[in-house]
């Protein structure tokens, strides 16, 4: 699901995240029956609060140190900022 969540956002709305879970072959009543509980909508609220106040609104976004990263970067681009860290 991860996988999926990252390469189709932000296509993110019920009826897309049902499809996923069926095309990953999920339990989809049980997956939906999760979404509709609201049972860790409190989570969720919680981490897109934090997400707010460190200014985090893309995916994917990496810290090194406090160094914010933002975007796919290639191996060198994190390789560089750690032996400068180090």
């Amino acid at each position: 699901m991860h996988d999926i969540l990252l390469t189709r956002s932000p296509k993110l709305d019920k009826a897309s995240l049902i499809s996923y879970a069926e095309e990953l072959g999920l339990d989809v009543k049980k997956f939906t029956e999760s979404i509709d509980s609201g049972r860790y909508a409190k989570d969720i609220d919680g981490d897109i609060q934090l997400a707010e106040s460190i200014d985090l609104y893309n995916t994917p976004t990496i810290f090194i140190n406090g160094i914010q990263i933002i975007g796919e970067r290639p191996f060198d681009a994190y390789k560089k900022i750690i032996d400068e860290e180090l």
